[in-house]
């Protein structure tokens, strides 16, 4: 049994000093007392923080962050558009690039303080389609990444078969994505075995949109998990751009979260405490509130949805009705908790003109309540243990630097409201620990040359090209 001494640390009730925290061989907490000093425990000197997760990765995409920054010909950049610049990328990679690319980025989550992910891996297949001899290579690839940054990991295969509304048949390019229900029931038995029995890692599934499946294949898809794990973790992008919600109207008559939340899978409601919705971002007020009273969480990636114009979730309402929340990097164009909930709020205080609107109520930490809040969703979305310094949740510290100088001085939610809301030149976090392991000292992580190298490698030969 491992102790650590923590100085100050944010715990389910709030603040608390010298808090004695035993942690067992399979890195979970035993047992966290306040007020108990204790001299030959690891000592954490500083606000220590729960490790946040990050409920929506598409790793590769961090490898084309900046690239599709060049104004189209008639300016009319969308989503849409950026798109055709994430097929032209994802065509060119080799299952090394995968493994090396998903390896840093989850080296800088780790410095970010994001000390699990949530991978909606959608990359399968070769360039043309054709599976890898092993059909869950490129999964295997995100495993041993994650393994080697240290970083824990909810993977979500995606299930992705057709190319809008209605079964319309898929774009040449969409070929590594594609599986049929079949062939997608083998891929998650096959990964099953290398997931099971571990506190840092679980399987669920991601279908991919409403665009991607049919009602028929999104039933086989969770039935598929089901036969695994009844209460695995399922994902899925939904209501992102205002065309989706036309095209969904014009299919169903419905808008997209609207036909979702009407929906029955198996013997049960489809949306409860197992999905994630991801963006979420277009809700007319009726939706709003019913995902509110859903218990599934919206999964937000402010900066990446801001980098695509995608537009703002309705958070202010939707978190006044008991909403659940996470955050997500998504594209990876900025790996950052405290740029992603600094802007989470900022969106809403642009829209209606005000201040701390996310509070929660009168003299309250703006950034604590944001912070609590997606700690509690994304670990609900990810389905692991993790998200409290508590007994039964993993041993995820996220220690600050109080020697930054925008913490000089502070401690509690006033260190908390310092890191979230002011920028800072270097890093304001000093030490990460995942299930009671050291992944970053001093700022950086433990293996970062190696990583970055193999990175750099990859980069060269595909911007070559």
């Amino acid at each position: 049994m491992r102790r650590f001494l923590l100085r100050q640390a944010l715990l389910p009730d709030g603040w608390h000093d010298h808090v004695l925290v035993s942690v067992d061989a399979a890195g979970l907490i035993a047992k966290a007392a306040p007020g108990t000093p204790d001299a030959a425990a690891t000592l954490l000197d500083g606000p220590v923080l729960p490790g946040m997760p990050n409920l929506h990765s598409h790793a590769f995409q961090r490898a084309m962050a900046g690239l599709a920054e060049r104004s189209g010909p008639d300016m009319s950049d969308s989503f849409w558009t950026w798109r055709e610049t994430m097929y032209r990328f994802a065509a060119k990679l080799t299952p090394e690039d995968v493994e090396a690319i998903a390896g840093q980025l989850y080296a800088e989550m780790l410095e970010a303080g994001f000390t699990a992910v949530a991978e909606f891996h959608y990359l399968h297949h070769q360039p043309g389609g054709a599976p890898y001899s092993d059909p869950a290579e490129l999964s295997r690839r995100i495993l041993a990444a994650a393994d080697t940054a240290g970083i824990g990991l909810t993977h979500l295969p995606v299930l992705y078969r057709y190319g809008g509304f209605g079964a319309r048949e898929p774009q040449e390019r969409q070929r590594r994505f594609l599986h049929d229900a079949e062939a997608y029931a083998k891929l998650l038995q096959a990964l099953a075995p290398a997931l099971q029995n571990r506190s840092d890692r679980r399987l669920g599934i991601a279908p991919h949109s409403l665009r991607a499946v049919t009602p028929d294949l999104l039933r086989e898809g969770i039935a598929a998990l089901d036969a695994i794990d009844s209460a695995a973790p399922i994902h899925i992008h939904i209501a992102e751009q205002t065309a989706e919600v036309d095209d969904c109207l014009a299919w169903s008559g419905k808008r997209p979260v609207q036909w979702l939340l009407d929906q029955g899978v198996v013997n049960g409601p489809v949306i409860n405490g197992r999905w994630c919705l991801v963006h979420a971002t277009h809700l007319d007020a009726e939706e709003t509130w019913r995902l509110a009273e859903s218990k599934a969480v919206a999964g937000l990636c402010p900066t990446t949805e801001a980098n695509l114009g995608d537009g703002l979730f309705p958070a202010i309402d939707y978190m006044a009705a008991g909403g659940r929340i996470g955050i997500g990097s998504d594209s990876h164009i900025s790996v950052s908790v405290a740029e992603d909930l600094r802007l989470l709020e900022y969106g809403q205080r642009l829209v209606h003109r005000s201040r701390t609107v996310l509070a929660g109520g009168a003299e309250r930490s703006t950034g604590r309540r944001l912070y609590e809040a997606a700690l509690k969703g994304g670990a609900q979305a990810l389905g692991q243990p993790m998200g409290a310094i508590a007994p039964g949740h993993r041993a995820d510290f996220v220690l600050l630097d109080q020697d930054a100088p925008a913490l000089a001085g502070r401690s509690g939610d006033m260190a908390l409201d310092a890191w979230i809301f002011s920028h800072q030149a270097r890093s304001a976090i000093r030490d990460v620990y995942v299930a009671g392991q050291r992944v970053v000292e001093n700022g950086r992580h433990i293996r970062s040359e190696d990583l970055a190298a193999r990175h750099a490698r990859a980069l060269r030969r595909l911007l070559e090209e």
